[in-house]
């Protein structure tokens, strides 16, 4: 008996082992998976999508803006080379751009511009950058002139002139290109004045008067911009210049007197004139607000529906184009301070023109009132406009 138990004992110790053998098989082989081997390979990761490149203009287009930034865009990539090449071989300026490049110069005009560089997608691969375009041959070209120098002074009523050498058909994009930064708010506008023979014009002034100190900055970056009629801007021109003091000139042409003050309210001059004979319309000095636009020494005075050519007056302030000045003249002294007499320019003693011409600088405002004739709208008459008036010439909403 004791014999038997013992066996019985080991053949259940055995059938225990034997299921536990069992049971910890099918859990690795559970575990492994169907298939399953010690040496499996991962899986492959997916392949990347190709790099996707679109440039600005599109290749092949033709009559393409020079001011139009060239530009390349790539998505599921990104640029190890870019270059923007011209037709003699240069390459133009850029700078990059969060998903590509743009070029930050203006083109050339009839010029073909070639794309070249590489491109790397997300699996490494390089794929090339191709394709050019051709920028347009204009039918007209247009150029431009600012009136301000480049480190010039100027009075307080100073415009802005853009003058064009030719016709502007499309007011609005060539506005678009013009500009006026100043080193302090000011609020201004620029307004196109009628066309003369020389061209078109666009005018800028601020609201009031500048403020004396104020630095400006002006730019006409016209090169390159279609302005209409199939002409073009052909350069950009700029300048950066300084409002001096505050000197206005009061003119009542009533009062006979001339008084010179600055923007404090100081007086500098308070002298005898004589004004345009009030009795003939064709000699009245006329009424608004004048702008200094130049001076000399001497000037030959001429009008000989009045009798007079070539005539040297001194001390010569110009506030007008329809001849208009403030000078000297001892002919009519006597009557300064007492008679308006003149044929429209301001007569001073010699003393107090030259005074005066020693002060004047461009853009200083003379302020002339109490005459019935007013300024003629061929001239800078700028400040003859209400603001409302003068928004209303913008080419753009204001």
């Amino acid at each position: 008996m004791a014999l038997g138990r013992a066996l019985l004992g080991v053949m259940v110790a055995f059938a225990v082992a034997l299921a536990a053998v069992t049971v910890w098989g099918n859990v690795h082989r559970a575990t492994a998976g169907p298939g399953a081997s010690g040496s499996s390979a991962e899986a492959e990761a997916p392949s990347a999508p190709p790099a996707r490149i679109t440039t600005t203009p599109a290749a092949g287009a033709t009559g393409v803006a020079p001011a139009q930034p060239a530009a390349v865009h790539v998505a599921d990539g990104r640029l190890t080379d870019i270059a923007l090449v011209g037709p003699d071989g240069a390459a133009v300026p850029g700078r990059p751009l969060p998903d590509g490049w743009t070029s930050t110069a203006t083109l050339a005009f009839g010029a073909t511009y070639t794309w070249k560089g590489l491109v790397l997608d997300g699996n490494g691969a390089a794929q090339p950058l191709t394709g050019s375009f051709t920028t347009v041959t204009p039918q007209q070209k247009i150029g431009a002139n600012l009136n301000i120098g480049d480190g010039a002074t100027v009075g307080i009523a100073a415009p802005i002139i853009v003058q064009f050498d030719g016709t502007v058909t499309d007011k609005a994009a060539a506005q678009r290109a013009l500009s006026v930064q100043t080193s302090v708010p000011t609020t201004g506008s620029w307004a196109w004045l009628p066309d003369t023979e020389q061209g078109s014009r666009a005018h800028w002034r601020p609201e009031n008067y500048w403020k004396p100190g104020t630095q400006v900055s002006v730019a006409a970056n016209l090169q390159g911009v279609d302005v209409g009629g199939g002409t073009w801007g052909t350069e950009n021109v700029t300048s950066h210049f300084t409002i001096g003091r505050a000197q206005i000139v009061k003119a009542d042409v009533n009062s006979f007197h001339m008084l010179v003050v600055d923007g404090n309210g100081k007086t500098l001059q308070d002298v005898p004139a004589s004004y345009g004979l009030g009795a003939d319309p064709n000699r009245n000095t006329t009424n608004g607000v004048h702008v200094v636009m130049s001076k000399q020494q001497t000037v030959l005075m001429s009008n000989p529906a009045y009798g007079y050519n070539n005539v040297p007056e001194h001390w010569a302030v110009r506030i007008s184009n329809n001849g208009e000045f403030i000078h000297a003249n001892p002919l009519s002294e006597g009557a300064q301070g007492n008679e308006n007499v003149t044929h429209g320019c301001v007569n001073l003693s010699t003393q107090d023109a030259e005074n005066y011409f020693n002060t004047a600088i461009f853009g200083d405002p003379v302020e002339v009132t109490g005459s019935p004739v007013p300024m003629p709208r061929t001239d800078i008459y700028d400040w003859s406009l209400t603001w409302q008036e003068w928004q209303s010439l913008s080419a753009l909403p204001v």
